[in-house]
């Protein structure tokens, strides 16, 4: 947890707003990646693409 409040200081310093967006799609891309290879929600996620 200290990582991301680290994190979010770095961004509200610097004003490095523009990498929110970017992190956020690399977690959600990681979470399909995740979810669609070890669950039952395989064949829902695979239909998405």
């Amino acid at each position: 947890m200290e990582f991301l409040r680290d994190f979010w200081l770095f961004l509200k310093e610097r004003k490095k707003w523009w990498l929110l967006p970017l992190i956020v799609l690399i977690i959600l891309i990681t979470l399909f990646i995740v979810l669609g290879s070890s669950t039952a929600l395989a064949p829902f996620i695979y239909s998405l693409f």
